[in-house]
């Protein structure tokens, strides 16, 4: 039975990430930083383990506890809505620690075993904000960006080790829990040269009307690139996602 760790799993892409390998037959370890076993379906092969990405005996204790796995899917991140003039320095710190480092860590601790088995396949969820200048995500834009250069160089590293690498991009998603996540972090709403922009912002975000991405678009994004040997190195997730990156080619 194949294997897949997956982090982030507590909400939105994550937890349906999960849901879907354990529906097609997967042992799945679903990682959050607080455990919640009761949010996905009993089974024998879901193993619920806590995994803080921005720990080092966090991430060295659950990949024990993991055991051997077929899959590593970095999911887990956040989002922060905030011009680059004022977003304080550890709202930065911390985006940077958790969506790019963070991925570098579990990178990390799996890539020995898999390129000593001549076998694997990474998985690194971004988002489609890398694909174009927008504002007030700048930091959080850069920090996903990152990841998308850590991985492209990672499976030139990879190839001749048998071990697949991809990207996996989601477009906007209303449904999930990013917004209500990032609100916390957001400044500049009493600017009155920030603050059309910032509302414009907010409200574009909850808008579910026009091409959006759902998580169910995600989980099967992953899936490809999980399972397709054949699956391209970059996967955009969701119809807006899609067209993003055609416009972007």
């Amino acid at each position: 039975m194949p294997s897949v760790l997956i982090t982030g799993c507590s909400s939105g892409f994550g937890l349906e990430i999960a849901k879907l390998f354990l529906e097609r037959g997967w042992k799945v370890i679903a990682t959050m930083r607080k455990p919640k076993a009761d949010i996905l379906p009993a089974s024998d092969n879901l193993v619920v383990l806590p995994l803080d990405v921005t720990e080092p005996t966090s991430v060295a204790s659950a990949m024990e506890q993991a055991g051997e796995i077929d899959v590593l899917v970095n999911n887990a991140g956040f989002g922060a809505a905030v011009p680059v003039e004022l977003i304080e320095t550890e709202t930065a710190r911390q985006l940077f620690e958790t969506n790019t480092l963070g991925t570098l860590a579990t990178l990390q601790a799996v890539l020995p075993k898999f390129r000593k088995r001549r076998a694997g396949v990474i998985v690194n969820v971004t988002s489609t904000v890398t694909l174009k200048p927008l504002p007030l995500v700048s930091v959080y834009r850069a920090s996903k960006a990152a990841v998308n250069a850590l991985t492209e160089s990672l499976a030139v590293e990879m190839e001749p080790f048998g071990v697949r690498v991809h990207i996996v991009l989601p477009g906007r998603s209303p449904e999930t829990r990013f917004g209500d996540n990032a609100m916390p972090h957001l400044r500049g709403l009493n600017d009155p040269d920030y603050k059309p922009l910032i509302e414009g912002m907010i409200a574009s975000f909850r808008e579910d009307s026009g091409p959006v991405t759902h998580a169910s678009d995600v989980a099967e994004a992953v899936w490809r690139a999980a399972t397709d040997a054949n699956a391209p190195l970059r996967i955009p997730a969701g119809a807006d996602a899609v067209q993003w990156m055609a416009e972007a080619a």
